[in-house]
């Protein structure tokens, strides 16, 4: 059963925004109990999401990581449901057909920072992410080049590790062994 927006009373729930029917134009997150919409990414976004999700899943492969990679899925956390570009889940999390993963079975969240919403992705997401105890957080950033700034989780807030430049080949330890030079990322070929 589908719900409607303009039907929907009181505050939000994340069974809630599960039940709106699918949208192509647009991403539907809660944040505590307010539903937050932000228009589809874009082409350059699409491209650079799709570009790093092959790369993270063939390290990921590689490595033997008992993982699986996924773009623009719902992960719950205790603040809300959020849809980040690309999680790296825990394979065990994602053996059943479901809309949504736990924030427990997340190991690394990345942001792509969107123009129209580069505050919740440089800095509301994170703080988010973080409460909920993901180990790892990379957001790339496109202006005014591309890059990748690798974060990890220490007391409670992420650090940063490494910011991947393009041009240079960065190397990443976890959440499994990683190398990656931004250069190509978003670019048309």
């Amino acid at each position: 059963m589908s719900v409607a927006m303009a039907d929907h009373i009181g505050p939000w729930t994340a069974a809630d925004v599960l039940a709106l029917p699918e949208d192509r134009r647009h991403r539907y997150e809660l944040l505590g109990e307010s539903l937050i919409m932000t228009p589809a990414p874009g082409l350059r976004h699409q491209r650079a999401s799709y570009r790093l999700h092959v790369a993270l899943d063939a390290a990921a492969r590689d490595a033997g990581a008992p993982v699986e990679i996924l773009e623009a899925v719902n992960v719950i956390t205790p603040n809300g449901l959020f849809v980040p570009d690309i999680v790296v889940a825990d394979a065990g999390a994602t053996a059943t057909d479901s809309v949504s993963i736990d924030a427990e079975a997340v190991q690394l969240v990345v942001e792509l920072v969107s123009p129209g919403n580069a505050e919740m992705d440089r800095t509301v997401k994170p703080q988010l992410y973080a409460r909920a105890g993901i180990p790892h957080f990379w957001r790339v950033e496109f202006a005014p080049a591309p890059r990748i700034i690798v974060m990890a989780l220490h007391s409670g807030r992420y650090v940063e590790q490494a910011t991947a430049l393009p041009g240079v080949v960065t190397k990443v330890d976890e959440p499994f062994p990683f190398s990656i030079d931004p250069a190509g990322v978003a670019t048309q070929q």
